[in-house]
Parts: structure tokens; C-alpha cells; sequence
């Protein structure tokens, strides 16, 4: 009795011209999706590593510190100015709740000619500093360290911020439709396939072909909804379109961010004192006693000449994460509260747009969410190489049944 023989069916006209714009847009951005995913798998433990290489500065170790006072802050500013000798002026600085750990004093500035990350930023710089007497135990340049490097070839690939992120979102963009047709592609057409595909059956595969390709559809399944949400979450820096979507999705369709830019400075200028800034920080410390901290501008004029609306003093709740956080509104010159959007008072929309960072980095829930962003992101840089293996596998077989 003859055996009858099932001839393989041929793939759909859907399918076929998936596949070929999924190998197409594969080949044309496969290496730029390899530096975004990397640059993000090297960015996501940077908090985790820097304590840990700073962790002797980050405490500055000063001693009965229940019987002492810390120094005003234009006292400590003054301080730090005659240490580190920089031609710029002081930007912010970062306090922290615990009386044990150092401010952190920050030197930042954007020039709008710059046309590449080096030139548009001509200083980014930090002091550790001990609040009680003033001594800077050390500065870091935070422009030129490792982090902030990769940090930005992942933001911009270190070109100029304003177009550089659209360089990066376009690629995105056309990765997030790899995805779903990759999808496509995977999606098993019965179960005796559907057992094949969500796991590797290497028992008795010896080529190195069918192994890659296993890798390139088995994990990239896998990853895909992960993949999807750091790249729609990437993307939001990239497109404001994309900002407006998120909040009107999560805040029930409201197209208007709460703006409190009517809330403004009105006391003379005349009540403000070396004091005022002290004042708001006692009044920040009260408010917000379980809070990680705070940061105060320090309200010097800068290159890029940014105004603000009004004096808002941004307050971290939590040390591994930003999505909590609070914000109040002083009257620069007197120091006295305007405002308080507190963490309870936002919308959800607001909270959405707020843990769009820690979403993006895996810092949502500490280090589980890290180490998910981290194997994701590792994962993602390995697609186009998987990619690049299965269509150059088969380029070459092409090439000898041709012969």
C-alpha cells in the first residue's frame, strides 16, 4: 500500500509579504535596534551600581549629628563654589530626608546650539557634600561618566537631543511593527506546531541553524509583550503625540494636563533672604517626613535662559523609583506655600505619565521589574543577530541549489 504524501501548504499572501517586510525592516535597522536595546541593557542596574561604587560619599559619616545643625544653603552653596572652582553657576540641589546621607549639589547646563551631546551639555556635575561643615567629599562629572554616556547614545545616539530622539524613535517605531509581525509569523497554525513553538526541542538537533532560529522566534515570543511596552514607553520621550495619548488613555480621555502656571511669586522681592530657601526645605522636611527627598533649584541665570512658571520644589517618596512623587509651589521671595499637588491629588493619567521612566527602566517595582528589563533588553539586542543568522543561513543555501 503506497504511502500518501502530505505536501507542505504553501504560506498565505498575508503571511508571505509579512515576511518579507519583516525581513526588510529587520536588515534596514537590525543594527540600530542592537545599540538602543544594549545601550538600555547596560543603563538598567546604573542606580545599583553607583551606590555601591559611591557608597562612601553617598553617607557623610559626621559624627553626633542629633547635637548639630546643618548650614543654611546659600551658606553650603557658597562652600561648595570655593572648593570645586567652576566657571558655572550651582543649578540645584538634591536633599535627602535622612540626616545621615550628603546633599548633592548639581552643576547643569544646556546650550541650544549644540548639535551633539558633548556640545549641548557643556557641564553636568555633582558634589557630595557634607551639610554640617560644608566639605565636598567628592565630585563626579556626570557628563563624560559611563552611564550617562550610554544613557544618551541610548536617548539620542549622542547627537542633539531636539532631532537625535526622533533618529531614535523612527527605529522604534518600526521595531514595535517587527514585533507584531513576528507575531504573525510565529503564530502557530495548529497544536501539533503550537507544541514545537513555545519551547526548545533540541534533543536530537545538532545544527547550529535550527537552534538559532529557535532563539530568534522562542524567546522573541516571549519577550514580545515586554519588548512592546519598553518601546511604547521609549517612544514617549520621543513624541509628544505619544505623551497626549498615554494621559488622555489613563485619565479618561482629559486632553489637559493640570497647569498650575497661574500659581506665582508675589511677595517684593525685597522679603527674600539668605534664609528663604532654608524656610522652604523646613517646610518640605515637615510636610514630607517619610520621603526619600527633594530637590531646590537654586535660581541662578542659565545659557538656555529656562524660566519657570513658578517655584516648585520636586519630592522623591521613594529611593529606588520616581513614580511617587509630590509637588509644591513657594513664593520664591518669602518662602511661603502656595501649593500642593500631592502623589493622592493626581489623576491616573497624571501617575501614568509620572511612572513612564520606572516603567521604561524596570524601576516600577524595585529589582524584580530591573532584572525583567535587563533580560528583555539583552534579548531584544539579540533579534537582529538571530535575524541576520536565519536570512544569511538561507541566502547561502539559495546560492548552492542555484549551482
Amino acid at each position: 500500500m503506497r504511502k500518501k504524501h502530505h505536501h507542505k501548504k504553501k504560506p498565505s499572501a498575508f503571511k508571505k509579504w509579512t515576511g518579507k517586510l519583516h525581513l526588510w525592516f529587520g536588515l534596514g535597522i537590525g543594527f540600530l535596534i542592537f545599540i538602543i536595546s544594549i545601550t538600555g541593557a547596560l543603563y538598567v542596574f546604573k542606580d545599583e551600581i553607583e551606590n555601591f561604587t559611591r557608597k562612601d560619599v553617598i553617607y557623610h559619616h559626621e559624627q553626633n549629628i542629633d547635637q548639630k545643625k546643618v548650614l543654611p544653603i546659600r551658606v553650603l552653596e557658597k562652600a561648595v563654589v570655593e572648593q570645586v572652582k567652576e566657571k558655572y553657576p550651582v543649578h540645584w540641589v538634591n536633599i535627602p530626608i535622612d540626616k545621615k546621607m550628603s546633599y548633592l549639589f548639581y552643576w547643569y547646563e544646556h546650550d541650544p546650539k549644540g548639535w551633539n551631546y558633548f556640545d549641548e551639555f557643556p557641564i553636568y556635575k555633582v558634589a557630595y557634600v557634607n551639610p554640617y561643615n560644608g566639605k565636598v567629599l567628592r565630585t563626579y562629572d556626570e557628563k563624560n561618566g559611563f552611564f550617562q554616556i550610554v544613557k544618551m547614545i541610548h536617548w539620542s545616539y549622542l547627537l542633539k537631543q531636539s532631532w537625535g530622539t526622533y533618529l531614535v524613535g523612527i527605529p522604534v517605531i518600526i521595531f514595535i511593527i517587527m514585533l507584531i509581525s513576528g507575531i504573525i509569523l510565529w503564530w502557530p497554525k495548529n497544536k501539533a506546531a503550537r507544541k514545537q513553538r513555545f519551547s526548545f526541542k533540541w534533543q536530537n538537533v545538532k545544527g547550529w541553524k535550527r537552534k538559532n532560529y529557535d532563539l530568534h522566534n522562542v524567546l522573541g515570543f516571549y519577550t514580545s509583550i515586554f519588548a512592546l511596552i519598553f518601546s511604547i514607553t521609549g517612544l514617549f520621550y520621543a513624541f509628544f503625540v505619544v505623551q497626549a495619548a498615554i494621559y488622555f488613555i489613563f485619565s479618561g480621555g482629559k486632553t489637559a494636563y493640570p497647569d498650575f502656571s497661574s500659581i506665582k511669586t508675589k511677595a517684593p522681592i525685597e522679603l527674600r533672604t539668605e534664609g528663604t530657601l532654608d524656610k522652604i526645605s523646613n517646610t518640605v522636611k515637615a510636610k514630607y517626613p517619610d520621603s526619600y527627598g527633594f530637590s531646590i533649584d537654586l535660581g541662578h541665570e542659565h545659557m538656555d535662559d529656562h524660566e519657570h512658571p513658578n517655584f516648585e520644589v520636586y519630592v522623591k517618596h521613594l529611593s529606588y523609583s520616581y513614580h511617587k512623587s509630590s509637588s509644591l509651589i513657594f513664593d520664591e521671595n518669602s518662602g511661603e506655600l502656595l501649593h500642593t499637588h500631592d502623589m493622592k491629588d493626581k489623576n491616573f493619567g497624571e501617575k501614568a505619565v509620572g511612572a513612564n521612566y520606572d516603567i521604561h527602566v524596570g524601576a516600577i517595582l524595585g529589582l524584580p521589574t530591573k532584572i525583567i528589563a535587563f533580560l528583555v533588553s539583552l534579548i531584544c539586542a539579540s533579534l537582529p543577530v538571530t535575524g541576520f543568522m536565519i536570512w544569511w543561513g538561507r541566502r547561502k543555501k539559495k546560492k548552492v541549489k542555484a549551482t
